[in-house]
């Protein structure tokens, strides 16, 4: 609708353009004319073309224009738009005086031509600063501003809220996450997963018991440390029994993402379409890869299957074979890698005395 619009505004202009010209003929012309009113509707139709042709033009620039504009960051179009309205402002405030010279009427076109002139060179200047430090601008006044724009128009996306499983509590891992800085957003413990820990603690198996105050002090380490970071969240659901079913229940409820080692939880929750950080894959995943050639400081701690072979662990608890490492039993040895082998109770790496493989 609006591209038929604007091509109808420049046919009925263009054409009205046309209809009136005739008055510009000089009067011997127009006395020569048999028909002046037919020469009116001639020229109103030749303007027609002209101005359906230049309307074409408008509408395809006026899309392209748009197009560009939809496409544009809208940091961008905003400061754009306020170099645009700072550019005319100093425009129009520069050129005031040149308004208020006295000059002949021969001269008057300089002062609408200085006011364009003007306008156009400040609006381009106030552009281009702002495609130049536009940015900079938008942190000075507020260092959030970029960012909140960019969530607001989906280009990044809001930390998830983190909520932590009562296991991954007790293991501590956690906590030195955090301090590494590689987990982000807020992070939730709700009420029950507190009682959970409460209960533990206070349990009379001292295996238990053990498990839950070491799941207390971490938390009021982490609270201590992060007092903005770590939530206790009053939520509870007296219509589900399990501690495992409110967590999902929760996480569901807030789009959060569930932070659990527990294996049999993660794919519960996944079944139910919640996001889970498994602290363990996540264990799996940062692991160092060792190739044959790379050397690794190993303490020999006992004797392998085969005669001479002594075996060392890293300190992700991989198991490293050595050949000809019984001799080194209790001591440090430098190894090169020769193979690496994954099975199903883990991964297991062979290697030899560096010494020897030098030799």
């Amino acid at each position: 609708m609006l591209d038929f619009v604007i091509i109808l505004l420049f046919i009925l202009a263009a054409a009205g353009i046309g209809f009136d010209a005739v008055e510009l003929l000089p009067h011997s012309a127009q006395a020569q004319v048999s028909n002046v009113e037919a020469l009116r509707w001639v020229t109103a139709g030749f303007g027609a073309i002209i101005g359906f042709a230049v309307g074409l033009m408008a509408q395809v620039t006026y899309r392209r224009f748009q197009a560009q504009v939809r496409k544009m960051p809208i940091e961008v179009l905003l400061t754009r738009a306020v170099g645009l309205v700072l550019g005319l402002l100093i425009a129009n405030l520069m050129l005031a005086p040149i308004f208020l010279i006295p000059l002949p009427l021969d001269f008057g076109f300089i002062k609408p031509l200085a006011g364009i002139l003007g306008s156009v060179m400040f609006a381009f200047l106030g552009v281009s600063l702002a495609d130049t430090h536009g940015r900079a601008l938008l942190r000075l006044i507020n260092p959030n501003s970029i960012e909140s724009i960019l969530v607001a128009e989906g280009t990044l996306k809001p930390s998830s809220s983190k909520v932590l499983d009562t296991s991954c509590i007790i293991d501590g891992r956690i906590e030195e996450l955090l301090n590494t800085g590689f987990v982000e957003g807020q992070i939730l413990v709700s009420q029950f997963v507190l009682q959970e820990l409460q209960q533990l603690a206070d349990a009379a198996n001292d295996q238990k018991r053990v498990r839950g105050r070491r799941g207390l002090e971490i938390l009021n380490r982490m609270q201590q440390a992060y007092p903005d970071r770590l939530v206790i969240h009053p939520a509870d659901y007296e219509d589900v029994n399990t501690v495992d079913a409110k967590l999902v229940r929760f996480a569901q409820d807030i789009n959060g993402i569930l932070v659990t080692n527990d294996y049999n939880l993660s794919k519960v929750a996944n079944l139910q379409k919640v996001p889970v950080l498994n602290v363990n894959d996540l264990a799996q995943a940062v692991r160092p890869i060792y190739l044959p050639g790379d050397s690794i400081e190993l303490k020999i701690l006992k004797e392998g299957k085969e005669p001479s072979q002594g075996v060392g662990y890293l300190n992700d608890g991989t198991m490293v074979v050595v050949e000809e490492g019984l001799n080194h039993l209790g001591g440090e040895l430098r190894v090169v890698v020769t193979s690496a082998l994954q099975t199903s109770a883990g991964r297991m790496i062979f290697a030899r005395p560096q010494a020897s493989v030098a030799a």
